[in-house]
């Protein structure tokens, strides 16, 4: 008689102080379902911003104010400057810049080294377009072989 007032077994579950189930949640396999997903967005997320192909619509429009074309000076490997794609001596550089420019300091200069090209050389021209006054100077870089691989990839899926 007294097996009959107990309670019937229940098979693996435990009971906390007052007889009342533990409800444990296991997480190992949560954070193993969370980690695959970090891996997959950390995987794709880089794909998702190289862009995404658009055939765009032609108009006839002008340039924005203030968006004008940046002027390109490229430092070969054998040390030659060019501004735009003609080659010019290096001490006719801020003349004819400042020709193009139109006396406007605020235009875009893109600066295009060549990295077998001596860095001193690539800096004397940066030095020279800062003594000028043009304050908008930027480096022109190719993104690593790794990140190239993986537009390729991108837009080879798409």
């Amino acid at each position: 008689m007294a097996g009959a007032l107990r309670e019937p077994r229940t098979r693996g579950r435990r009971r906390g102080r007052g007889g009342h189930r533990l409800a444990e949640i296991n997480v190992t396999p949560f954070v193993d379902v969370m980690l695959v997903l970090l891996i997959v967005f950390m995987v794709t997320a880089p794909l998702l911003t190289t862009g995404v192909t658009v055939d765009l619509p032609q108009a006839e429009t002008g340039p924005l104010p203030g968006q004008d074309e940046p002027l390109a000076v490229t430092v070969a490997a054998d040390g030659k400057v060019y501004l735009q794609e003609s080659p010019i001596a290096l001490d006719q550089l801020v003349p004819r810049l400042e020709a193009i420019a139109q006396a406007k300091r605020d235009v875009r200069i893109f600066v295009r080294g060549d990295r077998r090209v001596a860095y001193g050389t690539v800096m004397e021209v940066i030095g020279l377009l800062n003594r000028a006054g043009f304050s908008r100077v930027a480096l022109v870089t190719e993104p690593p072989a790794h990140s190239r691989a993986a537009a390729d990839t991108a837009r080879a899926v798409r």
